[in-house]
């Protein structure tokens, strides 16, 4: 079995481009399935379900979302095997752009939007730049010279990455995409043992534990202050 992990802002077009490459799947009769991690809320279950295609959703409630995958993806990738899918692809809730859920040797796919902002792709951390691919949507409503200053934007922070446009309504780069991530030499029957690309970030104080007041009084643990002497830069 493939396994594929997509992450990338919230509504940035994750689930329409899933949808799209797994549209191309079919026609090729690979077998696919989707499993979507999220916090509070998602009904993206139910546009895979409407497709046709095996699906699970997992929601984090408390916890940071890209935690609790780390958390769960064994088990996940357990339910693709007994599902006997040809592929597995996971989709982040993308709600922290720092954290990172792409395991090593498994492709990992940054979604980003083009009406995002020029400077977003240098806020975005590990999530895009450990991607192996980076696909651009929503080109449509912007002027070419804008989409090209941003594909440049993008790969500045990441020139390693396979960089493409996507068009998540019309499905317009969406088999090239499918192309480029299935692979049959491929079978993956355990990711137990396999190593995160990128350390998640490290916090365990008062607030992780429930404390809801505010004060120095009241803060433990990981803490980190801000410099607000004169002096800074």
């Amino acid at each position: 079995m493939n396994l594929i992990i997509f992450s990338g802002p919230p509504s940035s077009g994750k689930t329409s481009i899933i949808l799209k490459v797994i549209a191309s799947y079919n026609r090729r009769n690979i077998k696919v399935g989707v499993v979507k991690f999220d916090c509070l809320y998602t009904d993206d279950d139910l546009a895979y379900e409407k497709a046709g295609i095996p699906v699970k959703k997992g929601l984090s409630g408390a916890l940071c979302p890209d935690h609790f995958f780390a958390s769960n993806i064994e088990e996940v990738v357990n339910w693709g095997n007994q599902e006997k899918l040809d592929l597995l692809i996971t989709e982040s809730a993308g709600l922290c752009n720092r954290c990172s859920p792409y395991l090593k040797d498994i492709k990992g796919v940054c979604v980003i939007d083009n009406l995002s902002g020029i400077n977003t792709p240098k806020k975005i951390g590990p999530m895009l730049k450990s991607a192996d691919f980076v696909v651009i949507t929503k080109g449509d409503i912007v002027s070419q010279a804008e989409r090209e200053v941003f594909a440049s934007c993008v790969s500045s922070v990441n020139p390693r990455a396979v960089t493409m446009h996507v068009n998540g309504l019309t499905g317009q780069g969406a088999y090239e995409l499918g192309t480029l991530l299935y692979d049959e030499n491929q079978d993956i029957q355990t990711v137990q043992g396999m190593k995160l690309r990128f350390p998640m970030p490290s916090a365990l104080c008062s607030y992780c534990l429930g404390e809801t007041r505010i004060g120095e009084a009241y803060q433990m643990g990981n803490i980190k202050k801000m410099n607000l002497g004169a002096d800074q830069s």
